[in-house]
């Protein structure tokens, strides 16, 4: 089969690659569509820790059962559209005995730790696919993607008495976005881009603030009377704007990030205390967040054509990889799409 592996960094070949069975408890895969993730741009970069290389990137699937595996039955058939939820668990450690297992201590992601399902097939357990006869293999790999966002609402313990502010509008904080106007909180979307600001509109943001061209602290004072937001999630991932959220942040309130800063953060930490705030990492998904975003999608209303910028075959990847590595601001979301829809 055809996989698009990323040898080492910068480099992306089209490789061929045995074609998986499936085992027992596992389904064959023919993969239809493949989102490309920040994760996998930062593998092509060469930035990633979690990576090794020659790696096989992709997580965010839409495909099409080709296989029953021993053991398998039940609702599962060939044929049917599904995705996936890309990370395992280990049931043993502190976060599984917690019911916490999108945080296992031995957690391997899809395309990070593991060969992932940027190629034809992939063989994964029946228990990691969701089913939905309502959204399209491009909506089903979009997924993913948007429950990292619904888990940091969720983190956060949004809720409709909630104005949320969330600092960056690429692909995972639209997440935020419409996670917690899904669950009805008032959202001000921040980020230093137009056209972002017009799409976090669509995703569920009732205010904008362009802080590249607005008093941010300012603003957020205006559209809270004084008192600034209830939850701040930072989906930007830089020092700056990690510290501002706790600046920001109204007293007594929570604070979510969502992955790394690019370099170490130094706090007066008196407002964690004065504020007495709760500081909040959210990390992956669980199950219920993945049914919240099926939901959300099968209702219809959120802008899919429009988060997608991009679609590309095998032959386009690396380019695509290339561009958006040299101009990330452009791109929201790229998908790769594999065989006929």
């Amino acid at each position: 089969m055809k996989a698009v592996e990323i040898t080492s960094p910068g480099v992306v070949n089209i490789v061929e690659r045995p074609t998986p069975t499936a085992g027992p408890g596992e389904v064959l895969l023919r993969v239809r569509r493949v989102g490309f993730c920040g994760t996998d741009l930062s593998s092509y970069r060469g930035v990633n820790p979690l990576v090794t290389y020659p790696r096989i990137p992709g997580h965010e699937i839409g495909a099409t059962i080709e296989e029953l595996g021993p053991g398998v039955a039940g609702a599962w058939q060939r044929g049917q559209q599904v995705l996936v939820i890309p990370y395992t668990n280990c049931g043993q450690c502190a976060a599984c005995r917690a019911g916490r297992t999108n945080c296992c201590a031995r957690n391997q992601t899809l395309g990070v730790q593991r060969e992932g399902a940027m190629n034809e097939f992939i063989a994964v357990p029946a228990s990691k696919l969701i089913a939905s006869v309502h959204l399209t293999l491009q909506e089903l790999a979009l997924v993913e993607p948007l429950t990292i966002g619904f888990h940091a609402a969720a983190r956060g313990r949004v809720t409709s008495a909630d104005t949320v502010a969330v600092i960056g509008c690429g692909a995972i904080g639209l997440g935020v976005i419409a996670g917690a106007a899904f669950r009805r909180a008032r959202v001000i979307a921040v980020d230093v881009d137009d056209q972002k600001l017009a799409l976090a509109r669509r995703c569920g943001a009732k205010e904008i603030v362009n802080s590249a061209t607005s008093d941010l602290h300012a603003s957020l004072q205006s559209l809270t009377g004084g008192h600034g937001p209830d939850v701040i999630v930072e989906a930007v991932g830089s020092p700056a704007t990690f510290r501002l959220a706790v600046d920001e942040v109204a007293f007594a309130g929570r604070v979510v990030y969502i992955g790394y800063a690019k370099a170490p953060v130094e706090y007066d930490t008196k407002l964690f205390v004065l504020k007495e705030l709760d500081i909040l990492g959210s990390r992956n998904a669980l199950p219920g967040d993945f049914a919240d975003v099926v939901r959300m999608l099968e209702a219809g209303g959120f802008p899919v054509d429009a988060v997608i910028t991009q679609t590309v075959d095998f032959a386009a990847a690396a380019e695509a990889f290339r561009h958006w590595s040299e101009s990330p601001a452009s791109v929201t979301k790229i998908q790769l799409a594999i065989g006929n829809d």
